[in-house]
Protein backbone atom coordinates (compact mmCIF):
# COMPACT_ATOMS: atom_id res chain seq x y z
CA UNK A 1 0.00 0.00 0.00
CA UNK A 2 3.22 2.29 0.28
CA UNK A 3 3.58 1.85 -3.64
CA UNK A 4 1.54 5.63 -3.99
CA UNK A 5 0.89 8.73 -1.40
CA UNK A 6 -2.20 8.85 -3.56
CA UNK A 7 -5.16 6.32 -3.89
CA UNK A 8 -8.83 6.32 -5.57
CA UNK A 9 -11.67 6.18 -3.54
CA UNK A 10 -15.01 5.38 -5.32
CA UNK A 11 -18.26 6.18 -3.55
CA UNK A 12 -22.21 6.22 -4.36
CA UNK A 13 -24.61 9.04 -4.39
CA UNK A 14 -28.08 8.81 -2.99
CA UNK A 15 -29.12 8.53 -6.65
CA UNK A 16 -26.59 5.60 -7.03
CA UNK A 17 -24.60 7.33 -9.54
CA UNK A 18 -20.52 6.52 -9.24
CA UNK A 19 -18.25 8.89 -7.61
CA UNK A 20 -14.56 8.61 -7.87
CA UNK A 21 -12.06 11.00 -6.16
CA UNK A 22 -7.90 10.69 -5.46
CA UNK A 23 -6.45 12.00 -2.54
CA UNK A 24 -3.45 11.28 -0.03
CA UNK A 25 -4.07 8.67 2.27
CA UNK A 26 -3.04 6.71 5.42
CA UNK A 27 -3.25 3.02 6.39
CA UNK A 28 -2.88 0.77 9.52
CA UNK A 29 -2.10 -3.08 9.68
CA UNK A 30 -5.61 -4.05 9.64
CA UNK A 31 -6.12 -2.24 6.22
CA UNK A 32 -8.05 0.71 7.20
CA UNK A 33 -7.37 3.72 5.20
CA UNK A 34 -7.21 7.22 6.70
CA UNK A 35 -8.02 10.49 4.90
CA UNK A 36 -8.75 14.37 5.21
CA UNK A 37 -11.29 16.08 3.23
CA UNK A 38 -13.87 18.86 3.55
CA UNK A 39 -17.51 17.95 4.34
CA UNK A 40 -19.02 19.82 1.93
CA UNK A 41 -16.88 17.22 -0.78
CA UNK A 42 -19.16 14.81 -3.35
CA UNK A 43 -17.39 12.11 -1.95
CA UNK A 44 -17.85 13.29 1.56
CA UNK A 45 -21.54 13.97 0.79
CA UNK A 46 -22.37 10.79 -0.50
CA UNK A 47 -20.87 8.49 2.29
CA UNK A 48 -23.04 10.30 4.86
CA UNK A 49 -26.22 8.92 2.48
CA UNK A 50 -24.56 5.38 1.97
CA UNK A 51 -21.30 4.34 3.58
CA UNK A 52 -20.42 1.69 0.67
CA UNK A 53 -16.93 2.65 -0.84
CA UNK A 54 -14.24 1.01 -2.69
CA UNK A 55 -10.41 1.85 -3.35
CA UNK A 56 -7.37 1.16 -5.19
CA UNK A 57 -3.96 1.66 -4.48
CA UNK A 58 -1.10 1.41 -7.38
CA UNK A 59 1.89 3.16 -8.44
CA UNK A 60 1.06 4.77 -11.30
CA UNK A 61 4.85 4.78 -13.13
CA UNK A 62 3.97 1.05 -14.03
CA UNK A 63 4.78 -0.24 -17.64
CA UNK A 64 2.14 -1.39 -20.08
CA UNK A 65 3.84 -5.25 -20.91
CA UNK A 66 5.88 -5.42 -17.88
CA UNK A 67 4.68 -6.96 -14.07
CA UNK A 68 2.20 -5.08 -12.33
CA UNK A 69 1.12 -4.57 -8.89
CA UNK A 70 -2.25 -2.63 -7.04
CA UNK A 71 -4.71 -3.62 -4.32
CA UNK A 72 -8.77 -2.93 -4.32
CA UNK A 73 -10.42 -2.62 -1.27
CA UNK A 74 -13.95 -2.84 -0.54
CA UNK A 75 -15.55 -2.21 2.35
CA UNK A 76 -17.75 1.07 4.09
CA UNK A 77 -16.00 4.68 5.19
CA UNK A 78 -17.12 7.48 7.15
CA UNK A 79 -15.80 10.27 9.51
CA UNK A 80 -13.36 9.14 12.20
CA UNK A 81 -13.71 8.71 15.73
CA UNK A 82 -10.87 9.14 17.85
CA UNK A 83 -7.15 10.07 17.37
CA UNK A 84 -5.72 7.37 15.52
CA UNK A 85 -6.66 8.63 12.19
CA UNK A 86 -4.27 11.92 12.77
CA UNK A 87 -1.62 9.61 14.24
CA UNK A 88 -1.92 7.24 11.34
CA UNK A 89 -1.89 9.88 8.72
CA UNK A 90 0.84 12.01 10.59
CA UNK A 91 3.03 8.59 10.65
CA UNK A 92 2.46 8.38 6.86
CA UNK A 93 3.26 11.99 6.24
CA UNK A 94 6.00 13.83 8.67
CA UNK A 95 4.96 17.39 7.86
CA UNK A 96 1.52 16.68 8.32
CA UNK A 97 0.82 18.97 11.65
CA UNK A 98 -2.44 17.89 12.82
CA UNK A 99 -2.98 20.79 14.54
CA UNK A 100 -2.88 22.75 12.10
CA UNK A 101 -5.70 20.58 10.37
CA UNK A 102 -9.75 21.76 10.55
CA UNK A 103 -10.78 19.58 8.20
CA UNK A 104 -12.42 16.09 9.51
CA UNK A 105 -10.46 12.67 9.25
CA UNK A 106 -12.50 10.17 7.42
CA UNK A 107 -11.87 5.52 7.52
CA UNK A 108 -12.33 3.26 5.25
CA UNK A 109 -13.12 -0.30 7.00
CA UNK A 110 -12.38 -2.97 4.19
CA UNK A 111 -13.99 -6.08 4.08
CA UNK A 112 -12.86 -7.79 1.00
CA UNK A 113 -9.75 -6.65 -0.83
CA UNK A 114 -7.89 -7.91 -4.37
CA UNK A 115 -4.45 -8.02 -4.75
CA UNK A 116 -2.41 -8.40 -8.46
CA UNK A 117 1.22 -8.59 -7.65
CA UNK A 118 2.48 -10.53 -10.61
CA UNK A 119 6.20 -10.27 -9.56
CA UNK A 120 5.16 -12.30 -6.61
CA UNK A 121 2.30 -14.61 -7.97
CA UNK A 122 2.39 -15.07 -11.52
CA UNK A 123 1.40 -12.90 -14.54
CA UNK A 124 -2.83 -12.45 -14.16
CA UNK A 125 -3.35 -13.39 -11.29
CA UNK A 126 -5.82 -12.06 -8.55
CA UNK A 127 -6.07 -12.83 -4.97
CA UNK A 128 -9.17 -12.01 -3.01
CA UNK A 129 -9.06 -12.06 0.58
CA UNK A 130 -11.76 -11.52 3.37
CA UNK A 131 -10.47 -9.03 6.25
CA UNK A 132 -11.48 -10.67 9.94
CA UNK A 133 -10.39 -9.72 13.17
CA UNK A 134 -7.81 -11.63 12.78
CA UNK A 135 -6.30 -10.65 9.31
CA UNK A 136 -6.86 -11.64 5.85
CA UNK A 137 -8.87 -14.85 5.09
CA UNK A 138 -7.82 -16.11 1.32
CA UNK A 139 -11.02 -16.46 -0.23
CA UNK A 140 -10.22 -17.12 -4.31
CA UNK A 141 -7.63 -16.60 -6.43
CA UNK A 142 -8.86 -15.86 -10.25
CA UNK A 143 -5.83 -16.10 -13.30
CA UNK A 144 -7.09 -14.56 -16.54
CA UNK A 145 -3.74 -14.59 -18.48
Amino acid sequence: MNASPLCSLATVSARGRAHINHMYFAWDDAFNVYWISDRDSLHSRNLVKNSSAAITIYASKQVWGKPDRGIQLFGTAGVAKGGEAAREYGRRFRDFDASENDLPYYRFRPRLVKLFDERSLAPGTLVTARVTSDGLVWSKTEVWA
